[in-house]
């Protein structure tokens, strides 16, 4: 199954410019760590721009997937727009790599759909209650991306 990206109609502001920066200093960590950040696993997710053609990087928290697959949540911090990696991987899903244990992986992005989302969703909001707030916080169904290694 596809992307789906639909937004919702209400939310949280979304991270304004000056996250930028924090992700900058958090993407410089997680690839120094090959361990958790203060208990949360965090890879660096390297994405294709779909308007551009350019290299994005996001640090993001992951869970473990089904056979190895690495799974991340396009929360947006609750807003009801999708984050802009999230709209890069939907537009080039076999062009992303990910840096996680001091390794890079070339990756392929999928949807996770119905049953199979709400699988990982249980698990993933009993790891990471916030996931289940920013959830209440918006109307938008927030997407869970499987990330496997091609």
């Amino acid at each position: 199954m596809t992307f789906s990206h639909p937004t919702g109609t209400y939310g949280a502001a979304p991270p304004g410019p000056g996250f930028r920066r924090v992700n900058r200093v958090l993407t410089w960590v997680a690839r120094r760590l090959r361990r958790s950040l203060l208990g949360t696993r965090v890879l660096v997710l390297t994405t294709v721009g779909r308007r551009t053609g350019q290299p994005r990087v996001t640090p993001l928290a992951w869970f473990p997937g089904q056979d190895g697959a690495w799974l991340v949540v396009a929360s947006n911090w609750g807003a009801a727009t999708n984050p802009a990696w999230y709209l890069n991987l939907a537009a080039h899903p076999d062009r992303a790599s990910i840096e996680v244990g001091g390794r890079r992986v070339a990756v392929r992005a999928r949807e996770l759909h119905d049953a199979e989302r709400a699988a990982a969703w249980t698990d993933i909001t009993a790891r990471a209650a916030n996931f289940r707030r920013y959830e209440q916080g918006t109307d938008r169904q927030i997407p869970v991306i499987e990330l496997t290694p091609r």
